[in-house]
């Protein structure tokens, strides 16, 4: 990091130029003609004229964590992606939100009185490097700085206010596990964290707004799948994972560790889940596809079943009639007498969807079902499952709405691209295009989808039909952005390999015909954007440049000056004169990843590397210009878009797989903001 202050932006009025400093690298920025008299970048910055609410999530969490589906008595089924815990009504299609995380949710458990939900999250963006930050915690727990540190938060899922916040300061790196006690009516609650010794607390978490740590212990120097509280015994608590099931005595604040012997039975490398019969015992899982009775109060094992799945049992459900349903990662769901003799009820998950993670009670004699690639399911053992919810399972970075329907597509990592219906909240249709994805646009008129790939090939695809018309390769890199002319007679491809490759596009956009190639960066192209009447192009590359381009000679224009009063189609360049506001004092070049304008011009909205989407007046060209941000993703938000009515605006997130539809309403010009 560049040690030099902060340089503000700095005009001049003569040349009518604006230096924006960047890490300490100028980029000049020329100002358009009837702004030159009158501009300076600390001018007024006005409200943003719109601000957004969440309406929908599409994504969920399966892929590494467990026990993190339920279904809630008010019919909703909650679960979580990113920092976002979603309370899903399928008979109602509706969601709600509880968003008071700030980075990613890595467990979940319900309170006996099923309306009180604990959520566990990891160290925020600022906080990685846990150990130096524990020696000073911040003071007030309910602070936003402390918000960024890994704790609990307990919560109401009927108001989704917030009750408790738990652990700042104690929690090292993440929250791994936690479960509420059963036998008292769930007065306490246990949480492993994902430190190198994996401390496990026991908190009173409704003893004031921080709630009281009354102990906490080494749990394991390996990996914790799963902690829960025995439904009888009020002191004793269970764990497992890596080479372990524990047996815990919780008496006068003490805490007593057995560990389980397998005696002259195979001992397996992972225990990976647990629970409880009607009579107390505990029944594990583990890696070999065996399940085992524990003897209640001890550790030493009582029944044995080898086999019950072809490798790992994932998760195991006890329902109220003592029967209990297990799943494997061979994709089954077995129904098991309270014997654990098979009553003959299995279901296979179909592999599309992957094995189940997570097996829970849904109504009546449904069951909801989390899986490893992201979806949650419904069925039963006499009906197909269908899926509730699904989602990306890889890193996300290709988003196209429509040009003319309420629709929008992602294309990820996973080599998967969907189409989406904003209105409906389903998927239209998916495709598998055989490698991972990074960039995605529409025609203009929408009958054609292309797809840029992360090894220089890119696909024309119909939109409708999935048909492949044709396959094209520039270079060997990533295609990091895909963008039609406004008069939708040219198509520019930008390349990680520093290229724009210019084609002209014919036969109803389904033949691209390779015109020349746009030389000058020096490092990748990031974002491209092109003048309303389609002869320019502006271009932002990985070092920070903003480049001009002839379009049909394919041939920089050097003289920039000259192009300071050009219309530009769209504002996706992050650094433009109409987006020098939207750098915060000190920021890196790399910390705003996509913008986007609305198609009425109003607003611009941004997604940054602090899992933030950001809502501006448009033009941004003030420096702290003020504006309105949401949370909601864990990662780098990667790209976000306007649908064509500007009704809606599209985020992505990076790691975070997840894909988030907000509503866009618009303010009054006396509404304040937040910085």
């Amino acid at each position: 990091m560049a040690n030099t202050r902060p340089r503000e932006a700095q005009y001049n009025g003569e040349e009518g130029v604006v230096k924006l400093y960047l890490r300490g690298r100028p980029l000049n920025l020329y100002v358009p003609t009837p702004l030159r008299e009158t501009y300076s970048p600390t001018g007024p910055s006005p409200a943003p004229p719109a601000k957004l609410k969440l309406e929908w999530v599409y994504g969920y969490r399966g892929r590494d964590c467990r026990n993190n589906v339920y279904q809630l008595p008010t019919g909703e089924i909650v679960y979580f992606v990113a920092a976002v815990v979603v309370l899903y009504n399928v008979e109602e299609q509706m969601q709600r939100h509880y968003l008071g995380h700030t980075d990613d949710i890595k467990c979940l458990a319900v309170h006996p009185n099923k309306l009180i939900i604990a959520t566990g999250q990891t160290a925020g963006h600022d906080r990685r490097d846990a150990r130096s930050w524990r020696l000073n915690p911040p003071t007030d727990p309910l602070s936003p700085e402390a918000e960024e540190w890994p704790h609990i938060r307990v919560w109401d899922s009927v108001s989704l206010h917030t009750l408790h916040v738990l652990g700042i300061s104690d929690i090292e790196r993440s929250v791994a596990c936690l479960a509420f006690s059963k036998a008292d009516g769930g007065n306490l609650l246990v949480a492993v964290d994902e430190a190198p010794d994996h401390n496990m607390s026991v908190w009173d978490w409704s003893r004031g707004e921080r709630g009281y740590k009354l102990l906490e212990t080494k749990c394991s120097a390996d990996q914790v799948l799963a902690v829960d509280f025995s439904p009888m015994d009020r002191s004793t608590i269970i764990t497992c994972g890596k080479n372990h099931i524990s047996f815990w005595s919780y008496d006068s604040g003490m805490l007593a560790k057995r560990t389980g012997i397998f005696e002259n039975r195979e001992r397996p490398k992972y225990v990976t889940s647990i629970s409880f019969t009607d009579t107390g015992n505990v029944i594990s899982g583990d890696s070999n596809g065996n399940l085992l009775i524990w003897h209640r109060g001890g550790n030493t094992v009582d029944k044995m079943v080898r086999g019950a799945h072809e490798g790992p049992v994932f998760s195991i459900l006890v329902q109220k009639d003592g029967t209990i349903i297990t799943g494997g990662k061979d994709g089954n769901i077995v129904e098991w007498d309270r014997d654990l003799e098979r009553t003959g009820n299995v279901m296979q998950v179909p592999d599309q969807y992957g094995p189940p993670r997570v097996v829970t009670s849904g109504r009546g004699s449904q069951l909801v079902i989390g899986t490893i690639r992201n979806c949650v399911l419904e069925g039963t053992f006499t009906f197909d499952m269908r899926p509730v919810m699904q989602g990306h399972t890889e890193e996300l970075w290709g988003l196209a709405p429509h040009p003319s329907h309420h629709q929008f597509l992602t294309a990820g990592y996973d080599r998967t691209c969907y189409l989406w219906d904003t209105m409906a909240h389903t998927i239209v249709w998916s495709k598998d295009i055989g490698e991972p994805a990074q960039s995605a646009a529409f025609s203009n008129n929408g009958d054609v989808v292309i797809i840029g790939t992360t090894s220089g090939r890119w696909l024309v695809m119909d939109a409708e039909t999935r048909e492949m018309y044709s396959q094209h390769q520039d270079g060997n890199e990533p295609i990091q952005v895909l963008k039609f002319s406004p008069n939708g007679q040219y198509l520019a491809v930008g390349s990680r390999d520093n290229h724009i490759y210019m084609y002209q596009v014919s036969e109803d956009n389904r033949r691209y015909t390779r015109m020349g190639r746009c030389q000058g960066h020096s490092s990748f192209v990031t974002h491209v954007d092109w003048s309303t009447d389609s002869q320019f192009l502006q271009s932002n590359s990985g070092d920070y440049e903003l480049l001009y381009w002839n379009a049909g000679l394919s041939r920089q224009i050097v003289q920039t000056s000259q192009m300071r009063d050009v219309e530009w189609a769209t504002s996706s360049c992050t650094l433009t004169f109409n987006t020098l506001g939207i750098w915060p004092e000190g920021a890196d070049g790399t910390d705003v990843n996509t913008c986007t304008r609305a198609n009425n011009n109003s607003v611009l909205v941004t997604g940054d590397d602090f899992g933030k989407v950001k809502v501006f007046s448009n033009p941004a060209c003030f420096q702290k210009a003020r504006c309105l941000e949401y949370g909601g993703h864990s990662s780098h938000v990667t790209a976000v878009s306007f649908i064509h009515d500007d009704s809606r605006l599209i985020s992505t997130g990076g790691r975070d797989t997840a894909v988030m539809q907000w509503a866009v309403t618009s303010t009054p010009t006396s509404s304040s903001s937040q910085h």
